[in-house]
């Protein structure tokens, strides 16, 4: 049974192989799953690590990226997920819910989860997407309590705390590292900077910042769409590709349900479809079966 009702790998040990994997001088890649399934399909593709998106969450909920998700919404939605993989899972834990306090509870609640880290941004809340315009940041004072709030609330010191700044776009680059070397300063493990424009602009961060660094590939942002290897050049440690599959599925999704629509059938889409196979290969299906058959294979003796 190995495995097969959930991961094989220990919490504890995931948040082990993250940190080992910020370490290694190889760029961590953290495709964003919008539900499990799709979890157990990037740790069978080969990647280092799943994210669990912010974004993804509140549309999977029909509900636009501003707050509006609660930490019980993000934590549920984190244990479905990292229960079901033996890579870290990364999730987005946007402003902490609240208050410092709030910070510090959210940490609590995604340790419990199974989750290897998360990240808290220094936006105002509600926040906004990261990629759009009129964005409002704290001071950052306030962000630096989020912080150590958040660290001194952490259990297991393998929990990775990461700081998220969008700053750049408001108060410029500059700024921005400022900020990035007081929540360093003020214990966060990793720095995420929102909405960064050009490879140069990535440069300059690593240049300023000493710790590790997570970028963000989502498209359509205000981020030129940089390689994987050329990220890893530069001496990013971590890249997340946060909607990717969201919009794959949706965009295939919209295409299928449309075509249903006009031709009142499916049949030209089974081409473009995940077959049924494929699917209980991905489900480990036929280790259901023996796992059955051994538990239930007996008989009952006479008299009994």
């Amino acid at each position: 049974m190995t495995g097969l009702l959930a991961a094989s790998t220990s919490a504890a040990e995931k948040r082990s192989a993250f940190r080992a994997g910020l370490a290694s001088g190889r760029i961590q890649r953290f495709p964003g799953a919008f539900n499990p399934l799709v979890a157990k399909l990037i740790q069978e593709i080969g990647f280092e690590g799943v994210y669990v998106s912010g974004a993804v969450l509140s549309a999977d909920l029909g509900l636009p990226d501003i707050g509006l998700t609660t930490l019980t919404e993000v934590s549920g939605r984190g244990h479905q997920i990292a229960r079901v993989t033996d890579l870290p899972v990364l999730i987005d834990a946007d402003t902490g819910f609240g208050e410092p306090m709030s910070a510090a509870r959210t940490v609590t609640f995604l340790e419990d989860a199974g989750i290897a880290g998360c990240h808290l941004e220094d936006q105002v809340n509600p926040k906004r997407c990261g990629h759009l315009d009129g964005k409002t940041v704290v001071p950052t004072g306030e962000m630096v309590r989020r912080l150590r709030a958040a660290v001194c609330a952490r259990r297991d010191p393998d929990f990775v705390i990461c700081a998220r700044t969008d700053a750049a776009g408001i108060e410029g680059i500059d700024a921005a590292i400022e900020r990035a070397r007081a929540y360093a300063e003020a214990g966060a493990d990793l720095i995420f900077t929102e909405a960064l424009h050009t490879p140069a602009d990535f440069e300059q961060f690593r240049a300023a910042v000493s710790i590790p660094l997570l970028a963000n590939m989502t498209e359509f942002g205000k981020s030129e769409l940089i390689p994987a290897a050329t990220l890893e050049s530069i001496g990013y440690n971590a890249v997340i590709y946060p909607v990717s599959t969201l919009r794959l599925a949706m965009f295939a999704a919209e295409a299928g349900l449309r075509e249903i629509y006009a031709e009142g059938t499916q049949s030209g889409l089974l081409d473009r479809m995940q077959h049924r196979s494929r699917l209980y290969e991905l489900l480990q299906y036929e280790r259901y079966n023996e796992f059955d058959s051994a538990v239930y294979d007996f008989t009952l003796g006479r008299g009994q």
